[in-house]
This record gives C-alpha cells, sequence and structure tokens, in this order.
C-alpha cells in the first residue's frame, strides 16, 4: 500500500463560489466536519479542530494552519504537526474546486503521510483512519451543500 496520499472527489450542484465557503469558513466546517472549528481563512493564520465523543463527552483538538486561501478554486491547510506549537512535519490537507456544467469537482487531497517519520504500524494506523474519516465526512460535505443550496 502506498501510503502517501489520500484522494477523494464528489461532484456537488452547487457553485464554487458556495463550495468555497463551505470548506473554508469555520461556521460552514464545523456543520460537516469537526464539532468545531476556529480559524481565519487567511493564508499563515493558525487555527484548531476539535471533536467531541459523543459517549464520553471528551473533545480532542488538533491544531492547524491554513496554507493557501485561493477563492473560489483552493483551500489547503496543515494538521497533526508532530510538534504542539505548530512546527515540524504536518499533513497538508488541499480542497481544489472545479467547475463542472451546473455544479462543482470537489477533489479532497490529503499528503505527508510517509514525511511524518512514524514507525509503519503508526503509519498504517493513521493512514487507515485518515482514510476511513474522509470516506465518512466527504458525503457529508456534499449533503450539507446540499442542504445549504436548496435552502430558499
Amino acid at each position: 500500500m502506498e501510503q502517501g496520499t489520500i484522494e477523494r472527489d464528489i461532484h456537488v450542484d452547487a457553485s464554487p463560489e458556495v463550495v468555497f465557503e463551505v470548506v473554508s469558513q469555520p461556521e460552514h466546517m464545523r456543520e460537516w466536519w469537526p464539532d468545531d472549528a476556529r480559524f481565519e481563512s487567511v493564508a499563515g493564520a493558525p487555527g484548531e479542530l476539535v471533536w467531541r465523543n459523543a459517549d464520553t463527552g471528551e473533545t480532542t483538538t488538533v491544531a492547524l494552519a491554513v496554507v493557501e486561501v485561493d477563492p473560489p478554486k483552493r483551500f489547503s491547510f496543515r494538521w497533526c504537526f508532530t510538534e504542539p506549537d505548530r512546527s515540524g512535519q504536518a499533513l497538508l490537507v488541499t480542497f481544489d474546486l472545479i467547475p463542472d456544467g451546473t455544479g462543482t469537482q470537489i477533489r479532497m487531497t490529503e499528503t505527508g503521510f510517509r514525511e511524518m517519520g512514524w514507525e509503519i504500524a503508526v503509519l498504517e494506523a493513521q493512514y487507515q483512519d485518515h482514510e476511513n474519516g474522509w470516506d465518512h465526512y466527504m458525503p457529508r460535505l456534499g449533503a450539507y451543500v446540499a442542504q445549504l443550496v436548496s435552502t430558499p
């Protein structure tokens, strides 16, 4: 298994401008991905994503740093840093938005797994966890966009 890049593509019936807001603004992002998101959509801005365990109430907070903001084409950020101060190696998540007829093709790419310096068992587990996560959250992204554009 290659374990270097995860790619997921979905098509939504919404303009790239609408989709860009959904993938780059915390108030939209928390509707389909984390329980909370705190960041400014500005290149270089620090931020964090928060997930709550529904059973235990415990939270997991993951630091992020916005990398690229190019409306309505691309939004990217680094997360899962090896150092708590947002330094060291990190995974890069990029949302590319490609106009497609009256809708948008969303291509999510996550890279950097091999560069994290994890031993092979940790690499395999992290890669699988992220694959499963994107398999769960990308359809939620599509459903949220559909709900957003169908609301008058």
